[in-house]
This record gives structure tokens, C-alpha cells and sequence, in this order.
């Protein structure tokens, strides 16, 4: 068997073992996650993160407009800019800038605003938004993704989240998706309002996701991992960047 052939047999009883049948990212995803402008600490990411089955389980596709919110570090801005190319818009969506009260000390600038500014991910637009209010993008999406932070959104003081499920649905266009990866917390287990493990329990984003509207289209347990108790915060070394992790996919009917 060739290398080639070997690959793709572990990549598929990987699938299995994970739950569900492998789908193959295409060209274009397996070609923006090789992209040489990204950084190296992110590339070193990718084989516990596995962006290209991200790409394809959120089908994205050259000449959408994604959103990613709430992005962090840009991981997977960058990624969506290359996957929807010059013809597709990406818009990094964080929270407000931290106000400064010393001119001379200004915060560090914001990642998604300097991948916005980087020449080599032209279509991506960096909005700094007050979240608990809800989501307002310029122009309708086929895709809002948000990675490890619908936990956060939970936890800001105030936040209606039946009303910011519904701006997320508002956002999109009629067939549009809403994709939420996160760290699973126990079955049953209680909202975490001092987010001491940085968790949240699926059934909790699944039953608000779809009081606002949306169908559960399905789901990826391509990063579960049955070896995590649940019991650990995401940051603790022993389960840092191997926590189960679900992905649920969310369709904004047409």
C-alpha cells in the first residue's frame, strides 16, 4: 500500500472510531490550511485542531462571506480567508477594544486587527462589537463559526442568549449556517457563570441554538475525546489542547 493509501485508510478508521463516516476536505480546504503565511505556532496547532475537516464539515467554499466570532489569535481567520478567496469576505468579530486612559500606553493591538491589516488576507474585515447586545454584520452570512467561546457568551453578565441566538440567526442568509465547536462539560452538568472550567454542556447550546430558530442539522465528533472526564479546565496541562470537544452544525431554514 502506498503512503498515500496508508493515509487515507487511518484518516477513515479514525472517522469511524470517532462516530460517523469521513468526508474528505476538497482541494481549496486542504490548500488554506497549507498556506505558507501562516504562523508557525498555528500550523503546529492543526494536528490536534484538524482545520481542513473543520473546513469541510462547515462547508466552506470560495466566495463566501464567513464570520468568525469571536476569533482569538486569528487560527482560523486566516484559514477562512484563504478558503473563501478573493471573491468570498471574511469578518473577524470580537468584543470592544479595552478603552486607555494613557495615550502613551496604548492595549496591544487586537489579533483580527492586524490579520485585517496583513495584505496577505485582504478580505478580511475586523468588527469590534458589544456582544451581549447581539451580532450586526454589514452584509448576510453563509457561515458564522464560533470555536471554544460560546461558553464565554453565556457567562457575559446580562447576556439574553435567546436574544444573541437570534441576531446570529438574523445574520444569515436563508439556508446559512451557525457552527459551534466547544469543550464539553458533564452530562447534566450546570451553567459555569465564574467559567472556572471553561466548558459548557452540549445540550445547553443545543436547546438554546434552536429556540431561536434553527434546525440541528448534525454533528462532528472528529475532536470528542472519551478520555477526558470532563472534570479538568481546559488549561490544565494534563488535558490542555486534548479536551472532548463537540461541533454541532445549525441551519438557518430557507
Amino acid at each position: 500500500m502506498t503512503p498515500k493509501l496508508m493515509l487515507g485508510a487511518v484518516l477513515a478508521a479514525a472517522a469511524l472510531a470517532a462516530g460517523g463516516a469521513y468526508a474528505r476536505p476538497d482541494a481549496n480546504q486542504m490548500a488554506a490550511v497549507a498556506d505558507k503565511a501562516r504562523p508557525e505556532a498555528d500550523a503546529r496547532r492543526d494536528a490536534d485542531r484538524k482545520p481542513a475537516e473543520m473546513l469541510e464539515f462547515a462547508g466552506i467554499k470560495p466566495g463566501q462571506t464567513v464570520v468568525d466570532l469571536i476569533p482569538g489569535g486569528g487560527y482560523f481567520t486566516r484559514i477562512f480567508s484563504k478558503a473563501v478567496g478573493p471573491k468570498g469576505t471574511v469578518y473577524a468579530v470580537g468584543g470592544p477594544l479595552r478603552p486607555t486612559t494613557d495615550p502613551a500606553k496604548p492595549p496591544p493591538a487586537q489579533a483580527q486587527d492586524t490579520i485585517a491589516a496583513d495584505p496577505a488576507y485582504a478580505n478580511v474585515k475586523s468588527l469590534h462589537l458589544p456582544l451581549a447586545a447581539g451580532l450586526v454584520i454589514p452584509a448576510k452570512a453563509d457561515v458564522i463559526w464560533t470555536a471554544q467561546n460560546y461558553h464565554d457568551v453565556n457567562n457575559i453578565k446580562g447576556v439574553d442568549m435567546l436574544a444573541f441566538d437570534r441576531s446570529v440567526y438574523a445574520a444569515l442568509k436563508p439556508g446559512g449556517l451557525f457552527i459551534v465547536l466547544d469543550h464539553a462539560a458533564g452530562v447534566g452538568a450546570a451553567p459555569d457563570p465564574e467559567d472556572k472550567l471553561h466548558r459548557i454542556e452540549p445540550s445547553i447550546v443545543r436547546n438554546q441554538v434552536t429556540a431561536a430558530g434553527f434546525k440541528f442539522e448534525g454533528e462532528s465528533k472528529v475532536l470528542a475525546n472519551p478520555a477526558d472526564d470532563h472534570t479538568k479546565a481546559v488549561f490544565d496541562p494534563s488535558i490542555r489542547g486534548h479536551t472532548d470537544q463537540f461541533i454541532y452544525k445549525f441551519r438557518k431554514p430557507k
